[in-house]
C-alpha cells in the first residue's frame, strides 16, 4: 500500500512541476521606470483550487489574511510558506513556536465568530472531519471564503501543501517542502518496507480503550515501518476496542500516544498481562502524538521513531519468523 502511494506521490510531483511553470498571479500597475513610458496594463489572474469537499475555491489574488481552524492546518500553512499570512488560529496551534503569538479564535469545535469577523480574513482553512459542518457553512453564509481540507494519509500531505501554496501565492516554498517530504518518505520506505512484519497495537486512549483503524494516518506509519496494525480492518476514526480482542491478537509491540509529550500513566496497566508478547518482551512504548497524529511533514519524524520501535520488537522475534 505504501509503495503504491509513493507512486502516486511521484505522479503528483510531475504534475506540480508543470503547474508551477505558470504564474498564478500577476502584479498590476507596477511603477514605470521611465516617466515617458506608457503605463503598464492591469492584469489579474484568478486562483481556483478544489477542496476536499469537491467545492471550487476561487480567489482573485493570493490570500493575505488567513485563519486556520486546526493545529495541523496551521503547521501545513507554515510549511507551505504562508505563516506570515496567518492572522488567527485555534487552541493547540503550538508549532512552530511563532504560532503561539497569533490571536486565538476558539478551539477546533467552537469558534468566536465575532473575533473571526474582526480579523477580516480573506481565507479560512478548515478541517473536514474535525470542525463542525454547521459552523463551516455558517462562515460561508457570512461571506467568508472557506477552503476545507482532509489530509488523512501520508500521500495527502504533499497535495495539501500544493493547494495551500496556490491559495497563498507561495508555490515556490510549497514545492521545496513537497520535494523534501518526498525525499524523506522515500528514504524511510527503502529502509523499512521490506522487513519481517511485526504485530502492532496503537493505543490512542485508555478508558474507553481506543486505537487507530486502517483509514487513518497512523495506519500508514505502521505499514511504512513494516508493521501490521492488528485493528487495521476497522474503518471508524479512533475505534473503540475491548481488552479481550487485544489479548487475542497478541501484539508484539504496543505503542501509546496519549494527549501530549508525557508518557501516560495508564500505559503501565499492560504489566497486568505478562503472557502477551509485547509485555513479555518489554515492548510497550510511548510516542508523542503530535508526531504521529498531526497531518503535517513532522509526521515523518514520528515515523522514524516508530520504525525504530518496530525494528526493536522485530529483533526479538524467533529466528524462523524474523527471516
Amino acid at each position: 500500500m505504501i509503495i503504491h502511494r509513493m507512486h502516486r506521490i511521484a505522479y503528483m510531483h510531475s504534475r506540480f512541476i508543470l503547474a508551477l511553470t505558470v504564474p498564478l498571479f500577476m502584479a498590476a500597475q507596477s511603477e514605470a521606470a521611465d516617466s515617458t513610458s506608457p503605463p503598464p496594463s492591469t492584469m489579474t489572474a484568478s486562483i481556483e483550487v478544489i477542496d476536499d469537499r469537491g467545492v471550487s475555491i476561487q480567489l482573485a489574488q493570493p490570500a493575505e489574511r488567513i485563519i486556520s481552524l486546526a493545529p495541523s492546518l496551521t503547521e501545513l500553512l507554515y510549511v507551505a510558506g504562508a505563516g506570515d499570512k496567518l492572522v488567527g488560529v485555534v487552541e493547540y496551534s503550538d508549532y512552530p513556536e511563532e504560532a503561539l503569538s497569533l490571536p486565538l479564535i476558539g478551539r477546533f469545535d467552537r469558534f468566536d465568530i465575532e473575533r473571526i469577523l474582526e480579523l477580516k480574513p480573506d481565507l479560512v482553512v478548515a478541517w473536514l472531519t474535525g470542525n463542525p459542518r454547521s459552523t463551516i457553512e455558517g462562515l460561508e453564509r457570512l461571506g467568508l471564503t472557506v477552503y476545507v481540507a482532509e489530509p488523512k494519509f501520508l500521500d495527502s500531505i504533499p497535495n495539501q501543501l500544493e493547494k495551500l501554496g496556490q491559495l497563498a501565492g507561495t508555490e515556490g516554498q510549497a514545492s521545496e517542502a513537497i520535494d523534501a517530504y518526498a525525499e524523506k518518505l522515500t528514504s524511510l520506505v527503502n529502509r523499512y518496507s521490506a522487513t519481517a512484519p511485526v504485530r502492532v497495537f496503537y493505543q490512542v486512549w485508555d478508558r474507553p480503550l481506543m486505537t487507530a483503524g486502517g483509514a487513518e494516518l497512523t495506519n500508514d506509519l505502521i505499514e511504512l515501518c513494516g508493521g501490521i496494525n492488528i485493528f487495521g480492518e476497522l474503518t471508524a476514526l479512533a475505534p473503540k476496542v475491548n481488552l479481550e480482542a487485544v489479548l487475542l491478537r497478541d501484539p508484539e509491540l504496543i505503542v501509546a500516544s496519549g494527549i501530549d509529550e508525557r508518557r501516560p500513566a495508564w500505559l503501565d496497566t499492560w504489566d497486568e498481562w505478562p503472557s502477551m508478547t509485547a509485555v513479555a518482551n518489554r515492548q510497550v512504548v510511548f510516542i508523542d502524538p503530535d508526531l504521529t497524529q498531526r497531518h503535517s511533514p513532522r509526521v515523518l519524524q514520528g515515523a522514524e521513531i516508530l520504525c525504530q520501535q518496530i525494528a526493536a520488537a522485530r529483533a526479538l522475534q524467533p529466528a524462523d519468523i524474523a527471516q
